[in-house]
């Protein structure tokens, strides 16, 4: 392979790891987690057959990788921004939710939620990895700050913190799934900024205390 100058020049190997999975995730996204083969992969990543295995055992951790690349860093900076976070807590969910959308929604790595509810019945292991990996996680930091607005007074005090957790991350959910389904259908591609807004005005109107 030759650069502009007409040397020629290799790709450094610790760049290989991140060419596979970013080719790994736009197949699993496209076709699905049983229908890509790891050749497809090496293929897709100009990589020889062998060459995935060099970095992942099996296919099954190359989708891990992805899905810990794709929506575990999220979390953990989400994580990080609640952790530091200040002032009233309804504003600091404001603020997650818009990264959340800007780091998530409005990336490819959108269709991984998809992909894993998709796949979920088919591949249990899968499903569990993804299961004690995203989801409890998603949960415990909605948990954290729900827990926190509660103990500041500015939540209800009797908010069931186990079904508010659920209401809170459902249309979140719902938003990726519809764009990797019948967004292509509507008149007008949806507006997240502002449908987030709508789902944050009216959660925090049954969230907050009555002053």
């Amino acid at each position: 392979m030759q650069n502009q100058n007409g040397t020629r020049w290799h790709r450094r190997k610790d760049a290989r790891p991140d060419e596979i999975l970013a080719a790994a995730q736009i197949l699993f996204i496209e076709h699905g987690y049983k229908a890509t083969k790891l050749e497809d992969i090496a293929r897709a990543a100009g990589v020889t057959k062998g060459t995935p295995y060099l970095y992942f055992e099996n296919k099954a951790e190359i989708l891990k990788a992805v899905v810990r690349n794709g929506l575990l860093a999220n979390i953990t900076r989400l994580e990080a921004a609640a952790e530091n976070g200040a002032g009233p807590v309804a504003a600091q969910m404001r603020l997650l939710m818009q990264r959340w959308n800007e780091d998530v929604q409005a990336s490819q790595s959108s269709g991984l939620v998809k992909l894993m509810v998709a796949e979920a019945c088919n591949f249990p292991d899968l499903a569990r990895f993804y299961y004690d990996e995203v989801i409890l996680r998603a949960r415990a930091l909605l948990r954290t700050l729900l827990t926190r607005g509660m103990a500041s007074g500015e939540f209800r005090a009797d908010l069931d913190l186990d079904e508010t957790v659920q209401i809170v991350l459902a249309p979140l959910v719902m938003a990726l799934l519809w764009e990797h389904s019948f967004a292509r259908f509507e008149a007008e591609p949806i507006d997240m900024v502002r449908h987030i807004d709508h789902i944050h005005d009216l959660l925090t109107r049954g969230l907050c205390t009555r002053g």
